[in-house]
Order: C-alpha cells, then structure tokens, then sequence
C-alpha cells in the first residue's frame, strides 16, 4: 500500500517561471526508504515540500494516505502522517528545553498530558536522547538537535518521516549518528522514509533511490541498479558513492575485488576475504 502518490504534478514558484516540477508521477510505498538525490535546482527539496502539503502542485494531485493536499480541512491530519525534518534543526526546535520541545507537536495535536509524557519517553529513547532531556537545545550538537527534531516528529506518531537535506549542516559523525537513527526507525518501526539529500553514501543506505534533474525523474531504482549506471548518473552531474569509486580504482590497479560493491559495509567484508 502506497503512503504518497503523486499523479503528473508540476509546480511553479511564480505563474511565469519555469517549472520547478515537471509532470512527476511516482509512488512511496508504506514502510520504504527512499533516497530522493539531485544537485541544488534539481527539484528534489520542492517535491519534498508537497509529500506534507508544504505546497501544491501547479498541476496534478498528490495523495497522502488517500487524501489530497489540495483539501484544506485536513492540513493537520496530512502533516500527522507526514513528518518534516528541515537543513537547519534551529528553524524547527522551539522549546527552552529539549524535552518540552518533543513535547510541542502533541500539545498542539491536543493530546491529553498523560498521553503526551508516554509518546516523550518513547521518542527521547527511540533517538537515544534520554539522558539529555533537561538540556537547553543550544548546548546540543548539530547531530543530536536533528535527533531532538526527529523525536519531536515521532511525538506525532507519523507514518512517514521526510529528511529534506536533514544532514548537510552536520559533520560526518553527525551524519552518521543521524543516518543509524533513521535507518532503525525504518528497520524497527516500519516508518517510511524519505531522504532528501546529496550525500551518495547515504542514498547507498536505502531501499530506492530517485535521481531528480531539471525537475523531473531521471533515474528510479535500487541503489545497485542505479550506481551501476556511471555514465547514466553523470550526465546528471553526479557520481557513484565514494566506496564505489574506491573498489573501481582497487580493479583497475589488479586487485580482484567485486565493482558492484555500493556500501562501506560490503567494501570491508570484500577487503577482508582477499586478506584471508
């Protein structure tokens, strides 16, 4: 069952500009992880905005569990189901303390208090911020405010989560620390999620990947099928995850390694095999 679907939708940011978005139709299964990649003007951040209702479309319909984002009267039951988490964690972060900012979509959702202390305790331990709960969010990492942002949309008890450049502030660690978080909610809960990003290590992480370029959909696949694709993928000005290239210099120096391999993961089983 599909989470999102969107049905030829293109956009505008002005009613004489070139589109944004141009007739783009796909379709988000319920549980998936999906990598959404392009360089900056791709489009890729614009369609992200339309999975929650952001923006609609110029021209097309996108659904939401069954709902259209062009029906005003369920703006807040559309933005239950699809949770945002933005570039900047300072934008989105709005309490004093960490655990009253987790608490502030529920308390706007009008859950009972009681309610609202259980889904706290459960997002702070899903994103292993526990132990700072008291904490002020500006004595927080880059990486632990993202993870603050992502329990406070947990809170909400969406079904899918979208990470619109989530990491592109954050240093490796925190990319990591962010892309484990993600990837467990994914594996654990079955929350869908939508990465928005053009980290191609990351993209390597999900179940499918979608390379955006000029507004519109120019690759749609696996992340091995879509690396497989070098030349493909460059005509988009993008490249193969950093492992990839890595394994293709070790082949094209003698070493009998496989070229397919995508991820750091396999890279260090393979290295290991030959060392064996």
């Amino acid at each position: 069952m599909n989470i999102i679907e969107t049905e030829n939708i293109s956009f505008k940011y002005t009613d004489n500009g070139q589109k944004a978005l141009n007739d783009i139709t796909i379709s988000i299964k319920k549980g998936e992880f999906t990598a959404i990649v392009g360089h900056n003007g791709s489009g890729k951040s614009t369609l992200a905005k339309h999975f929650n209702a952001l923006f609609t479309p110029f021209e097309g319909v996108v659904i939401v569990d069954g709902i259209k984002t062009t029906d005003e009267e369920q703006l807040f039951n559309i933005r239950g189901k699809v949770g945002m988490v933005f570039q900047n964690p300072d934008n989105q972060i709005v309490g004093t303390v960490v655990e009253e900012d987790v608490a502030f979509g529920p308390e706007n959702l009008g859950i009972p208090p009681v309610e609202i202390a259980q889904r706290v305790d459960k997002s702070l331990k899903t994103v292993d911020m526990e132990q700072y709960r008291k904490r002020a969010p500006h004595q927080l990492s880059g990486g632990q405010k993202q993870r603050v942002s992502i329990a406070g949309i947990l809170a909400m008890n969406p079904q899918c989560i979208v990470l619109d450049e989530a990491t592109s502030m954050l240093d490796p660690k925190g990319r990591a620390e962010l892309l484990k978080t993600i990837t467990t909610l994914n594996r654990d809960s079955n929350t869908t999620i939508i990465n928005i990003t053009h980290f191609m290590e990351e993209a390597a992480a999900a179940d499918r990947v979608i390379i955006m370029c000029d507004g519109k959909i120019f690759m749609d696949g696996t992340p091995r099928e879509v690396f497989s694709d070098r030349e493909k993928l460059r005509k988009t000005g993008l490249d193969v995850p950093p492992v990839s290239r890595f394994v293709q210099e070790l082949a094209q120096h003698g070493v009998d390694i496989n070229t397919d391999i995508i991820s750091e993961q396999e890279c260090i089983q393979a290295i290991e095999e030959l060392l064996t």
